[in-house]
């Protein structure tokens, strides 16, 4: 009953230190605003050598010869983080050592001496390891092909001692150890690395190898083995996950992508101002922009409407001293003020008409000419708004002309944000700037 209750005590450890990170892992991949599922659960079994000769220690404990026997082992891995994972080990076999050096050889007794031995069978072991991992050496690859790892933990096992001419065989007895190793995978196939590694193994007993020494006993575990990944073949395992690969890649597909995203805005940039050019121009010199020229290719010095079509009576034209009064210019800025455009647009409000129909009335009596002045505040790009403050003022020509005011008595001009009357640092001084300028002479 008592090795069933620690070995259950040992699983439950296991189960709490992965029950926080149940859900799989995933990490941002190409593309940029997806996930990647990674494998995060693994398997492994190996084989190797168990010894009392360490690293730490030289010769065995209590014995001056070790003797080097299989074991084998296998465990279960759950991967937290790329560096960082917790595993439950389990391993078997012998340890066996000659020799007791409590007996002085080159004596009478030196046969016992030669003849001395012990061989500690492991019934089981199981121990809950921490394994982090160094790092993953792959600079171009997304998953790394070779993975130096350190682990250590702490473990239960079931031994018993068989001892010749140095002691009385011992039963089996239940005691902890501390694991700690280092060792280093290879990728060798998606989802499988081969796993060499070396193991000491910390007794928490003197009494392991059978004789009471007055230090705690250790053994040795090296061993090469498998590791396998579970879960779906298509995702990686996240033991192998190259962050360094990773911001490579992704740090290449953004650059590429704001590449083409500068490229489309270059082209698309080409074609607005190719269109404009386009719109904005007067092939037939009639004083109509192009956009609002519904009679193209109008022969010279012919009188046309607002939208670039032949009068069916051209007015004649007189000219005379202009006399701008004071009555004349409050009908321009009574227009000016009520002048309004649909937001973001060229086109006027009906609001605007009753004034721009007494400015038309004045232009066509008195036969002023007139200069219409389109300004923008700074928002948006400068090509925008050259073209917007152009478009409007051809909107309040275009209207005047079609109020009976001679088209090449009219000029239209825009100035984009070129000309502010104030501070474009405030949303008042942002609206004085949007305007269309009247100038009479």
């Amino acid at each position: 009953m008592k090795t069933i209750s620690k070995i259950s005590m040992l699983l439950v450890l296991s189960g709490i230190a992965t029950q926080s990170n149940a859900q799989e892992t995933t990490a941002e991949t190409t593309p940029r605003f997806s996930t990647k599922n990674f494998r995060t659960w693994s398997i492994g079994v190996h084989g190797g050598v168990l010894t009392p000769y360490t690293v730490f220690r030289g010769q065995s404990n209590d014995f001056n010869t070790p003797k080097e026997n299989w074991g084998y082992g296998g465990y279960l891995k759950k991967q937290i983080i790329p560096s960082f994972g917790i595993q439950a080990d389990f391993l078997a076999g012998n340890v066996e050592g000659l020799r007791a050096s409590s007996l002085v050889p080159n004596t009478s007794a030196n046969a016992l001496y030669e003849n001395s031995s012990f061989k500690s069978h492991i019934e089981w072991s199981a121990a809950l390891t921490a394994n982090f991992t160094l790092a993953n050496l792959s600079i171009n690859n997304e998953q790394g092909y070779f993975s130096p790892y350190v682990k250590a933990g702490a473990g239960y096992l079931s031994s018993n001692a068989e001892v010749v001419n140095a002691g009385p065989n011992r039963g089996y007895s239940e005691n902890w150890f501390i694991p700690v190793g280092a060792g280093f995978k290879i990728g060798i196939a998606k989802g499988v690395n081969l796993d060499l590694g070396y193991d000491v193994n910390f007794m928490k007993t003197n009494t392991f190898d059978g004789i009471t020494g007055s230090r705690f006993d250790n053994f040795s575990y090296g061993h090469a083995g498998l590791e396998f990944a579970l879960g779906k073949k298509e995702n990686p395992p996240l033991a192998h996950y190259s962050a360094l690969a990773d911001l490579r890649k992704q740090t290449a597909a953004e650059s590429q992508e704001l590449r083409r995203a500068l490229s489309s805005a270059e082209q698309n940039a080409l074609r607005d101002r190719e269109q404009y050019a386009k719109d904005f121009g007067d092939d037939d010199a009639d004083g109509v922009a192009n956009k609002f020229d519904k009679c193209a290719n109008t022969p010279a010095n012919t009188v046309v409407d607002g939208a670039g079509c032949p009068l069916s009576t051209p007015k004649q034209i007189i000219r005379e001293k202009i006399m701008v009064t004071e009555v004349d210019r409050k009908i321009v800025d009574e227009a000016i003020k009520n002048l309004e455009f649909d937001l973001g647009k060229s086109t006027l409000r009906s609001v605007s008409y009753p004034t721009l129909n007494r400015v038309a009335a004045l232009l066509v009596e008195k036969n002023f000419s007139l200069k219409l002045a389109g300004h923008t505040d700074n928002t948006g790009s400068m090509e925008l708004n050259l073209r917007l403050s152009k478009e409007r003022a051809e909107a309040v020509k275009a209207y005047l002309v079609s109020q009976g005011v001679n088209a090449s008595r009219i000029e239209a001009t825009g100035y984009g944000p070129n000309q502010p009357i104030a501070s474009n640092a405030t949303a008042a001084g942002r609206q004085e700037n949007r305007r269309v300028e009247f100038t009479l002479f």
